[in-house]
């Protein structure tokens, strides 16, 4: 249900999950772990998939869960010990309190977990290709880095997520990426298709990681797209005429 990063887990005080869509209460499209409020499930199911995460982020005294509205930008929000009871419009939280679980959500778009272990401080953020474009992941480093955490000493993985295999765009998209930066580029491969290319969130999010100076970063592997046993994706749920689709949680907290 819960899968962890070798990068993270070895961070004293830093409890962490990518958790898959297994083990949870929903049923039907959103079988089993669905968490996403915004989705057409049922509410107490959603509120028992959320519960239960945090039982396995921390099982002798689960966390307090803080999620945003995530829409798709470059806003961040610190959380403080009552967590975020409003879900303010955002895409990436940093908070110093112990015992309260930064949530993203995500079904194809990229959540990133970020901890300065030394300082305390953790950070998360929800990343689709407008919020890497807009500079998500530079942005959660920066308000890290104001709650006291160094750059020298974070470390951050991106987590689950649609891979370049999967992540067909149109010539549109790529120039948008291209007006940015020429060197954004490397990001795209010709796709079998004409006009088509194939789009690489991870190792770009990966990118912006490293400029912002962090320590280091890693991408989990996993493609939420190609793995429809352990992960939702709304990009298949568009494929295949579904009319709606669950969302799956990735979490940080200081313990």
């Amino acid at each position: 249900m819960m899968i962890r990063h070798p990068l993270l887990d070895g961070l004293p005080g830093v409890g962490h999950g990518f958790f898959t869509r297994q083990g949870g209460h929903s049923t039907g499209l959103y079988a089993s772990c669905n968490v996403g409020l915004g989705s057409k499930d049922d509410k107490a199911a959603v509120m028992a998939n959320r519960e239960a995460c945090m039982r396995h982020l921390r099982p002798n005294s689960p966390p307090l869960l803080a999620t945003c509205f995530q829409v798709h930008s470059p806003d961040i929000v610190r959380v403080g010990p009552e967590g975020l009871p409003d879900h303010p419009k955002a895409d990436g939280m940093v908070t110093a309190e112990p015992g309260v679980a930064l949530g993203v959500l995500s079904a194809d778009c990229a959540p990133i977990l970020l901890a300065d272990g030394q300082a305390g401080v953790i950070g998360a953020a929800h990343s689709g290709w407008k919020g890497a474009l807009s500079g998500i992941a530079g942005a959660v480093v920066e308000a890290m880095t104001a709650l006291g955490a160094k750059r020298a000493s974070i470390r951050a993985v991106i987590g689950p997520c649609i891979a370049q295999a999967s992540y067909q765009v149109g010539a549109d998209y790529r120039a948008r990426f291209l007006q940015a930066a020429a060197g954004n580029a490397r990001y795209f491969l010709e796709d079998a298709q004409e006009g088509k290319y194939r789009f690489d969130l991870p190792a770009f999010l990966l990118g912006e990681l490293e400029q912002a100076g962090i320590a280091e970063a890693a991408f989990e592997g996993s493609d939420t797209a190609a793995d429809e046993e352990r992960f939702f994706s709304y990009r298949r749920s568009v494929l295949n005429g579904e009319p709606d689709y669950g969302r799956g949680l990735s979490a940080i907290v200081l313990l």
